[in-house]
């Protein structure tokens, strides 16, 4: 059973490859992404696809960190997947470059972890392994978002006589 749940904690063993187990780990993310690009309804799937990664991480933290010895074991990669995701949401069927720049946007927030990023990961168990990650995704979200929405809403782009 042990085997079991590391196959699921690390996304495959990705989080096991023993250089950035986290950047690695990201990719379950982008795989999930990529399988779900076609779908009618893209957002409401990666959205259901992150809530369902994020209980699942979630009920196996306790686990992850027993079985490891130590708080937010480095191959634990749920939370990245997670993460991923919700930066994904940005945009209806992710081309590979859409999907690139969620990646870079995700893994930027998740190492650099400004505030309150860090905070989240002093909580106990799968939540405190998760939620940080989250945080780091909703930063990854804005920072793509941000943009296309200056893009959309410039005064430039909007029609004569509007």
């Amino acid at each position: 059973m042990d085997r079991f749940k590391l196959a699921l904690a690390t996304c495959g063993f990705l989080g096991l490859i023993p250089v950035a187990p986290g950047t690695f780990g990201t990719l379950g993310g982008v795989v999930i992404a990529w399988a779900l690009a076609g779908t009618e309804w893209f957002l409401l799937w990666v959205l259901l696809a992150a809530l369902s990664v994020y209980l699942l991480g979630r009920s196996l933290g306790a686990w992850a960190e027993r079985y490891a010895g130590k708080k937010d074991p480095g191959w634990f990669v749920l939370d990245e997947v997670v993460g991923y995701l919700i930066v994904v949401a940005w945009v209806q069927g992710p081309s590979l470059l859409a999907l690139l720049t969620a990646f870079c946007a995700f893994r930027f927030f998740d190492i650099a972890k400004p505030p309150p990023v860090r905070r989240f990961e002093r909580i106990g168990g799968g939540d405190g392994i998760m939620l940080d990650d989250v945080v780091a995704g909703i930063y990854g979200l804005a920072l793509v978002m941000l943009p296309l929405r200056l893009l959309v809403d410039a005064p430039w782009t909007m029609e004569i006589g509007t």
